[in-house]
């Protein structure tokens, strides 16, 4: 009767893991997508802070000013955010100058956005706060649009394939 003794070979390793030479596969390896996601997540969060403070201060304030004070609220906020998660921009360097300009960009969407309420009550004078926070919600889309394109070609321009 023969022993079971144990097998003498050698132990096959596993070949080596072979790394893609991209770290992102399908749509995701494009930098713009990967950016549009992280630009609509926090888009998201803003648009929330932003209608919420809306609603809040349009009583006290009025259409117009209620939107301008929201969205300077909050552009902080996003540029803070976008500069971090959007464009993976760490560190104070810059910090300043991209705030200043995001206020920039910012003083664009509040001319779409205020432009809409503007042609809102020209139409309809007693629009109620329902009717003028849809109008900037689908007013803010064309205003976001622009925004992404200024912050990834102008403002962290030097980011864009992050």
């Amino acid at each position: 009767m023969e022993s079971a003794a144990p097998s003498r070979e050698p132990l096959r390793q596993s070949p080596p893991e072979t790394r893609p030479s991209h770290r992102h596969k399908g749509l995701l390896r494009y930098p713009v997508l990967r950016q549009l996601l992280r630009f609509t997540g926090v888009g998201i969060i803003c648009t929330a802070t932003s209608l919420a403070l809306y609603a809040l201060l349009r009583p006290v304030l009025g259409p117009q000013p209620a939107n301008a004070a929201a969205l300077i609220i909050t552009s902080v906020l996003n540029t803070a955010l976008n500069r971090r998660l959007t464009f993976k921009i760490e560190g104070s360097s810059r910090r300043l100058q991209d705030h200043l300009n995001g206020l920039i960009v910012i003083a664009i969407a509040l001319v779409i956005t205020g432009g809409s309420l503007g042609v809102l009550h020209v139409f309809r004078p007693d629009a109620t706060v329902t009717e003028e926070l849809w109008t900037t919600t689908l007013s803010g889309f064309l205003a976001t649009a622009v925004r992404f394109t200024l912050l990834r070609h102008w403002i962290f321009r030097r980011a864009r394939h992050a």
